[in-house]
């Protein structure tokens, strides 16, 4: 699908989208402004912005991006919406001398404008399935709770340098499973002492640890770590432990659950076949591929799009 050689009634019409209103300019066939105005992110607000539109004759509306309630409330109302890219905004700024500071009402001009010159490179958005979209949402939530994960990971990292420096380095990963389980039983320096090699592998024998370390190697870095907080200083401490420990629990076992959706959801996909087949794609990889790109592959004509 592409773009008619010329736009409609001679206008074009760019938005620049915002978390609590959008800017929006409305350019002729000569690259002058026609009008602009800015909307509150709101029911009311985007039927303000539709009427905006209509009033002036735009069927054409370029914007920075392919989803949410401004696309959907666009797209119900007839437009043809076309996407370009933040990055692309940002380099495009330099044709009007105003590569640096970014201004709302100044990238809806860009993207006005740059709909009614670049027309032969740019296509209107195709929107995606219902399952894709839900696909897409799941893959990016996910990819939300690992990074807080990692997050509270680091904060947890940082906390024991400071009252148990053995428990840092006593598994691979702070946030895997036993390392978890592990700070839940022995929270504290003191706690920690009890252990010998002996009751060490024993409680982790308990555990199902599959891990192919020593008991006696484990025991080992215990030892050889800074000793940590003993104590009444020790017991106030490890609350913060068990905060972080608790809230790592949680995020580890959430992203497990989506990840469980996600795997759902991808083999239920009609076009799940393609993005798995790809070398070392992986479940969650190919099943964010396939929600990014969407649909319309011809979005993506070239790899650098």
């Amino acid at each position: 699908m592409t773009l008619p050689e010329t736009a409609p009634n001679d206008v074009t019409a760019g938005i620049d989208w915002a978390r609590d209103d959008h800017a929006a300019c409305i350019v002729n066939g000569r690259g002058r402004k026609v009008a602009t105005t800015t909307v509150e992110h709101t029911a009311s607000g985007l039927r303000e912005l539709v009427g905006f539109l209509r009033r002036h004759g735009v069927d054409e509306v370029a914007i920075e991006r392919p989803d949410g309630p401004v696309i959907d409330t666009l797209l119900a109302a007839g437009l043809s919406v076309v996407v370009i890219s933040p990055n692309q905004v940002k380099n495009l700024r330099g044709r009007y001398g105003s590569a640096g500071n970014k201004d709302d009402r100044f990238d809806a001009y860009v993207l006005a404008d740059t709909l009614r010159t670049d027309r032969t490179r740019l296509r209107p958005l195709i929107p995606d399935r219902d399952d894709t979209v839900a696909l897409r949402r799941a893959c990016r939530a996910r990819k939300d709770l690992v990074k807080h994960r990692v997050a509270v990971a680091n904060q947890l990292r940082a906390h024991l340098r400071n009252v148990f420096p053995g428990a840092i380095g006593l598994f691979r990963d702070i946030d895997s499973e036993i390392s978890l389980t592990f700070l839940t039983r022995f929270d504290t320096q003191d706690r920690a002492d009890w252990l010998t090699p002996q009751r060490l592998g024993g409680w982790l024998t308990k555990q199902g640890y599959s891990g192919r370390t020593d008991p006696a190697v484990l025991h080992a870095r215990l030892l050889d770590a800074p000793r940590g907080a003993t104590g009444i200083h020790a017991t106030t401490q490890a609350a913060i432990t068990a905060s972080y420990v608790t809230l790592l629990l949680t995020l580890v076992e959430q992203i497990k659950i989506l990840s469980t959706q996600i795997d759902r959801q991808l083999d239920a996909h009609t076009d799940a076949h393609i993005f798995t087949s790809l070398p070392k794609a992986g479940r969650v990889r190919a099943a964010r591929l396939l929600a990014e790109i969407g649909d319309c592959r011809a979005r993506f004509p070239t790899p650098n799009r």
